[in-house]
């Protein structure tokens, strides 16, 4: 049986998966910060996230899988700096932190829905206030000092920091904030006090003053509690790579009085990048899942796209690529209904029993092959171009052909076998003409087509044109919305 091999960031090479548990795989997943929507590059992570997790199932581990939500502590700059962004979005919004956090979380599991992520435990930052307190108070004699602003953690007390980022050579601390008394550039706050004559929404008691924890101490705290340490897999962006994942292996490291990172393998995903600078959410329509819909798009096409690529590698979103991977899905869509339609329409049930016996049913050699990609470090990409060649494939029994399908589609989370052309029809934002008027037009032109009356039909045809409606002429389907990219 082929190994799982996933590369860890932390050794820069592929390495086997072993379980810290007999037969269990415990992931945990940076979360977001819940203080505005999330952008789509923000959504790949947990498309990655999701298909590790699909493709540890698929092995046949029992899957424990935690993405945490961020609702205190979190500052406006990545590098430990600025305002607390749920205090700062709170003021600009005249809401209250809580309001705003439940808001913005209803919205990223709203959009994890979309993309068919399946749903992991979920825990608040907040949640966890009086541990993290408990854990700063256990590292601070050895590991932490004291400074106006609040507690700092000495990263010289733990071996190899920096470790994971290369800090050295990749001048990873050039992005951390200055603070007048560290001791080195790269310390960072475990606890930060609220400043002297203002008041937060979100602050708590300590014994280092009425504030609240740094952002990196409720990754360690959370995982810990939920998954214990160590765990198998911590996944994030790879910008967490340089600072955030660094600070909490010393966090891990100092709590637990040893050199392990807490996880025995760190995986990243690469950006997606967006040339318009429409990613940043500062730019007002910033690219989220919403406005991909808005334009016409199904959220799983921006699946596929993603998967399309190899999670370590860049993306580059265009409105022409997602057009691309949109057809793409719709083909495999329309692939799949014509393979149901031969099946009988008493029962138009995938028969033999599922999970299927591969080898019996002869189809022992694309799960093989398929297999080996996505155990190859989660190859997705080359995933997708084996399942197109077998869709298409015309040598099957259709149920066999069905049944093998959606084994694949368990690890890619696509919905085949659930999602129809007619779903993929989603009506932009912006469209000018309902359901029902195309309908009655397409009525209209089949007469005009009937009566030989070609100048009429073409006009209805090309009035619809106008209005983003592409007729398709000998298709079941009718019609579609012709998206302007």
């Amino acid at each position: 049986m082929t190994e799982l091999r996933l590369f860890n960031s932390l050794t820069r090479q592929l390495e086997t998966f072993t379980p810290v548990h007999d037969g269990e795989a415990r992931v945990y997943s940076c979360g977001p910060t819940v203080y505005n929507y999330q952008h789509i590059g923000n959504m790949r992570a947990y498309v990655f996230a999701d298909t590790l997790g699909r493709v540890l199932s698929y092995k046949g581990y029992k899957l424990t899988h935690v993405i945490n939500i961020t609702d205190v502590g979190h500052l406006t700059s990545d590098a430990d700096a600025g305002d607390d962004k749920m205090e700062k979005a709170a003021a600009a919004q005249g809401k209250s932190a809580w309001d705003i956090a439940a808001f913005y979380q209803a919205d990223f599991e709203a959009d994890l829905e979309r993309l068919n992520i399946r749903k992991p435990a979920h825990p608040k930052a907040t949640e966890y206030i009086d541990a993290m307190i408990e854990w700063g108070k256990s590292i601070s004699d050895k590991h932490c000092y004291i400074l106006d602003s609040g507690l700092y953690f000495d990263v010289s007390t733990v071996p190899e920091y920096g470790r994971l980022a290369r800090a050295v050579t990749e001048d990873g601390e050039a992005r951390i904030e200055e603070v007048d008394g560290k001791r080195n550039a790269a310390d960072f706050a475990i606890w930060r006090k609220t400043p002297a004559g203002e008041t937060r929404q979100m602050e708590w008691d300590s014994p280092w003053g009425k504030g609240a924890p740094g952002w990196h101490l409720e990754c360690s705290v959370m995982s810990k509690a939920l998954l214990g340490l160590p765990f198998d897999i911590h996944t994030g962006g790879i910008d967490h790579r340089e600072i955030h994942h660094p600070n909490e292996i010393a966090q891990n490291q100092a709590h637990e009085g040893c050199a392990d990172s807490g996880a025995r393998i760190w995986m990243h995903n690469n950006f997606l990048i967006e040339r318009s600078g429409k990613m940043s959410k500062s730019s007002g329509e910033f690219l989220r899942l919403q406005l991909l819909i808005d334009k016409g798009f199904h959220p799983l096409a921006y699946r596929l796209m993603c998967l399309q690529a190899h999670y370590r590698s860049e993306l580059e979103f265009s409105w022409g690529l997602l057009f691309g991977t949109l057809t793409r899905l719709k083909r495999m869509i329309g692939s799949i209904e014509r393979l149901r339609a031969m099946l009988p329409q008493e029962t138009n049930q995938r028969n033999p029993d599922f999970p299927i016996d591969a080898n019996h049913y002869g189809v022992g050699g694309f799960i093989t092959a398929f297999e080996d990609t996505i155990y190859d470090d989660l190859n997705t990409s080359s995933a997708l171009v084996l399942l197109d060649a077998f869709i298409s494939g015309k040598d099957l029994e259709p149920s066999v052909q069905l049944a093998t399908i959606e084994v694949a589609d368990n690890v890619l989370g696509l919905n085949l076998m659930t999602l129809t052309r007619q779903d993929l029809r989603v009506r932009p934002k912006a469209a000018i003409i309902t359901e029902e008027d195309i309908e009655t037009a397409l009525a209209a032109r089949k007469e005009a087509r009937a009566a030989k009356d070609f100048a009429k039909s073409d006009a209805i045809r090309d009035d619809l044109i106008a209005k983003g409606v592409e007729v398709m002429d000998g298709d079941p389907l009718g019609w579609d919305w012709k998206l302007d990219v």
